[in-house]
């Protein structure tokens, strides 16, 4: 079915796909000189901290998928709390920004882990289209710019960031050429290293030099001690379709519960944009994030309630029968917080398929800049709650709650498509949306992401697309739901959606046009 977007799929053999288009050449070079699809995923992730660091930084954390051609590969590279952090520390809450919102970043121990076990061409090599924008300057492209406008006012304040971010005091405009030689120099010194700088080495000595000069618990025992982890994935099924998904601490366990709901309501006598079927997704979706809300934290805190309980398939059929057909209920549990994210994925000709995301969380995440380094630190604290009793309550040396998820389809136990779809509460969301779109009712890569989206706010809230129709909207309000109508550029929140799908003789690829990505492949 064709969209506003009216764009085709991509076709080929090899194939990058990510929300910036510079980002996604710089994969494509590394598949052209010989590297393979983990190569290229991990120079479109680091060439995303120069160019795109609204959503993304040095000071990440990321999540990866990886078909290595024989099987599949689940990592963990979000960080976890500093040693000095307890409730007592955080009397009002979590906070948003600055350094009491960071926890240890985590994107570069996964660039090195990716590249150590599965690729092809040198470390540094990886580096070098990156650096090279962060020297020479790049200009900032449209949908970057604008959310980049919005931290002028927000995080101005904010240790570091004026400085490094708001040359001439204030954000570039689209168009405008912005350069970071301090970034450059950092990534020169990761890629020198292997990342040891960052976390046992003289990047590191700064990050925790600026944190005691602001009061912050974050030192450098907490960033030698910081390691990812090889922790397979999670999953659920709809036929012979398997919807794979980082464990807990993240969301992506959501997406999974939800597609589990839908199966036993039997989706596919509906049409895609259906309100019935639109219903029963929502529903589906409110159930899942009360779910996670409730229980899903780092693993080693989940005593009461595990991964394995929450995707039990009766568990899941008594949660789908609750889903009364002919009306929208309120099951008591919001959407997780917004956030700022980049997805890219990336495969080869020999069948690799890496579907890769990093996140600096809220926007450009704390605010926090560290001088003449370029890095720019995730918030990702602000994932913990301050509830006794709760799995996810904040502590010592300990994974918060995450947004970010890599999202992976297998059928028959091969690999079918690496996709995800960058942007706070949108993340399970759009996951579930963008498989059931492909899978269930044929769409193709481009035409799921061009396709008008929903998103569940809190209660009987849900904010949809305009481009869905009068018809479908006034169908689902009439059901219960509380319609906010948005536009799909109106607030970006309805994420980006970036997908490469294995066909016959290669892949097909989607990019969304929320987003000023691409799709590009040889």
């Amino acid at each position: 079915m064709p969209y506003a977007s009216r764009r085709s799929p991509v076709l080929a053999r090899n194939m990058v796909a990510t929300s910036q288009p510079l980002a996604a050449q710089a994969g494509l070079r590394m598949l052209l000189a010989g590297g393979n699809a983990v190569d290229a995923a991990l120079a479109t992730a680091i060439a995303l901290t120069v160019l795109e660091p609204t959503g993304n930084g040095l000071g990440s954390d990321a999540f990866a998928i990886l078909w290595d051609g024989e099987r599949l590969h689940g990592l963990n590279a979000s960080g976890r709390s500093p040693a000095g952090w307890s409730p007592d520390r955080f009397p009002n809450g979590m906070p948003e920004r600055g350094w009491e919102s960071v926890t240890v970043p985590g994107a570069v121990s996964a660039w090195v882990a990716l590249s150590q076990r599965f690729g092809k061409l040198p470390f540094a090599d990886l580096f070098a289209p990156a650096i090279a924008y962060a020297s020479e300057g790049f200009p900032v492209s449209p949908v970057i710019a604008a959310l980049w406008k919005r931290a002028e006012r927000t995080l101005a304040d904010q240790p570091g960031f004026a400085d490094h971010f708001l040359p001439g005091g204030r954000a570039p405009a689209a168009g405008e050429v912005f350069r970071s030689p301090d970034m450059a120099a950092s990534l020169a010194a990761i890629a020198e290293s292997r990342g040891e700088t960052f976390y046992r080495g003289a990047l590191a000595r700064r990050i925790a030099d600026f944190a005691r000069a602001h009061g912050a618990a974050l030192d450098e025992d907490d960033l030698a001690a910081h390691e990812a982890d090889w922790c397979g994935t999670v999953s659920s099924t709809y036929g012979d379709v398997a919807l794979h998904e980082i464990p807990p601490n993240g969301q992506g366990i959501a997406a999974c519960m939800a597609l589990g709901m839908t199966r036993h309501l039997g989706l596919e006598r509906f049409a895609a944009d259906d309100p019935a079927a639109l219903h029963i997704q929502i529903e589906a979706m409110k159930l899942a994030l009360a779910d996670a809300e409730a229980y899903v934290a780092d693993p080693a805190a989940m005593t009461e309630v595990s991964a394995q309980d929450l995707l039990a398939d009766d568990y899941l059929a008594r949660r789908a029968a609750l889903i009364d057909p002919a009306r929208a209920q309120d099951f008591g549990a919001g959407a997780p917080r917004h956030g700022g994210t980049v997805y890219l994925t990336a495969a080869d000709a020999s069948g690799m398929m890496v579907s890769f995301i990093q996140s600096n969380y809220a926007g450009f995440g704390s605010g926090v800049v560290v001088p003449g380094t370029g890095i720019s630190l995730q918030n990702r604290g602000l994932g913990f709650v301050t509830t006794p009793g709760h799995p996810n309550r904040v502590g010592p040396r300990k994974r918060p709650f995450h947004t970010i998820i890599p999202g992976f389809l297998t059928k028959g136990g091969a690999p079918l498509m690496s996709f995800g779809v960058m942007g706070g509460p949108m993340q399970a969301q759009g996951h579930l949306q963008m498989a059931l779109r492909t899978q269930v009712w044929g769409q193709d890569p481009q035409a799921a992401a061009d396709a008008p989206r929903w998103r569940f706010v809190s209660g009987r809230t849900v904010a949809i697309e305009d481009s869905l129709g009068t018809a479908a909207l006034e169908a689902l309000g009439a059901l219960g739901h509380a319609i906010e109508v948005e536009a799909p550029d109106a607030s970006f929140g309805f994420g980006g959606a970036q997908l490469i799908h294995r066909i016959e003789g290669g892949y097909a690829g989607g990019s969304d046009p929320r987003k000023d990505g691409q799709v590009v492949g040889y």
